[in-house]
């Protein structure tokens, strides 16, 4: 093996760092999107997609806790509250919530595996759906709870593909780019 080839094979990877536009902004729009893309796929008389906003804030906080400020519930919220149809505020609430929770469940579980995550995921979700549904009915929709069974169930379902495709972005938003100077 001569010198030009291991250097080549195993160039170190010098100059080069994640890009921080990239790093910081990656997260917020990813979840966006999410809240963005069930009203692009279908019209529905009756909700069968998953909140895919909420699933991946649930799953950008559960990978990385750190990330998203405890605040983050409120934007991204509101940003959800103009894509889904629910109650103005009823995202608001829930996420930040949702957030509150997931930091208190960081705090007293630091050591956490793929059951654990996705029973708080499972337990969130369920709880979202149906204080959903409860806010709904407050303000005048008559829904009755069975409504939203095939979306939990979905939901559930979708939440480990939902958190594969976080941990995509993740790897994605911590590639080193090469840093022009």
């Amino acid at each position: 093996m001569t010198l030009l080839s291991r250097t080549v094979l195993g160039r170190p990877r010098i100059n080069r760092a994640p890009s921080p536009l990239l790093a910081r902004s990656l997260p917020w729009v990813t979840i966006v999107l999410g809240s963005i893309l069930p009203g692009w796929l279908m019209i529905a008389s009756a909700p069968v997609l998953p909140p895919l906003g909420f699933l991946t804030f649930v799953a950008w906080r559960q990978l990385r806790p750190g990330l998203l400020p405890i605040w983050a519930g409120l934007p991204l919220g509101i940003a959800d509250d103009l894509f889904s149809g629910q109650p103005f505020g009823s995202a608001v609430m829930l996420w930040s919530l949702a957030a509150i929770g997931l930091d208190v469940i960081e705090a007293r579980l630091p050591w956490r595996n793929f059951l654990t995550e996705w029973l708080v995921a499972v337990g969130l979700i369920v709880a979202y759906l149906v204080l959903c549904l409860g806010l709904a009915n407050i303000t005048g929709a008559a829904a009755p709870l069975a409504v939203v069974l095939p979306q939990v169930v979905i939901s559930v379902v979708a939440y480990p593909i939902v958190g594969r495709l976080v941990a995509f972005a993740d790897r994605l938003r911590l590639t080193p780019i090469v840093v022009l100077r």
